[in-house]
């Protein structure tokens, strides 16, 4: 995965509330088991509507952001899949469904929620406002403004965003620990 440590991008705005997976990658486009391809389909069903922000070259970025309960329905990692291979490298809402957040964070697409409030302060920006994430702050900012907000995210999930780490890259960073760990906790003498 790549390193995600401060992102300033310009936004594209989803101002809906209740996004669910269907929506962000209609089930009809789930067959591939490979990552790549996913984001031309991404919000398939609305890019039919010239008037969807997707379809409006004003506005552009590597950031989502989208109205509150970004991600409800049924699992599906797909749609961080589509998210991500589209350009998207973080997304913000005032609330992300648990399972969403957990496959973005596994898949490094970084959820950023904000208060409801903060969110209306994003969304009442035009298109060439940026936003900063600074990962290792934990800290977004509307950069015309210099208003910021604190996120959460745990130790862990950070930790591998960071370094660019899945699970498993994770745990080989950590090879010598475990190796020590192993040879002063080993029981077999032979």
């Amino acid at each position: 995965m790549e390193k995600f440590t401060i992102l300033t991008s310009t936004f594209v705005p989803l101002p809906l509330e209740n996004v669910d997976t269907d929506q962000i990658i209609p089930s009809r486009f789930l067959k591939a088991t490979t990552r790549e391809g996913f984001g031309d389909n991404l919000f398939k069903d609305w890019k039919s509507d010239p008037n969807f922000v997707l379809n409006n070259k004003n506005y552009s970025g590597n950031i989502l952001v989208a109205g509150k309960n970004f991600g409800c329905g049924s699992s599906r990692e797909h749609a961080t899949w589509a998210i991500s291979d589209y350009g998207f490298r973080a997304v913000v809402s005032s609330f992300f469904a648990d399972i969403f957040r957990n496959n973005a964070l596994n898949n490094g697409l970084l959820p950023v929620q904000v208060s409801d409030d903060f969110l209306g302060k994003i969304f009442r920006h035009d298109h060439e406002a940026k936003l900063t994430i600074d990962l290792e702050n934990q800290i977004i900012r509307i950069e015309s403004t210099g208003e910021e907000e604190q996120f959460e995210i745990g130790a862990y999930k950070k930790t591998c965003l960071l370094n660019g780490y899945d699970d498993i890259d994770y745990l080989l960073s950590m090879k010598e620990e475990i190796k020590k760990y192993e040879e002063e906790h080993s029981s077999y003498t032979g």
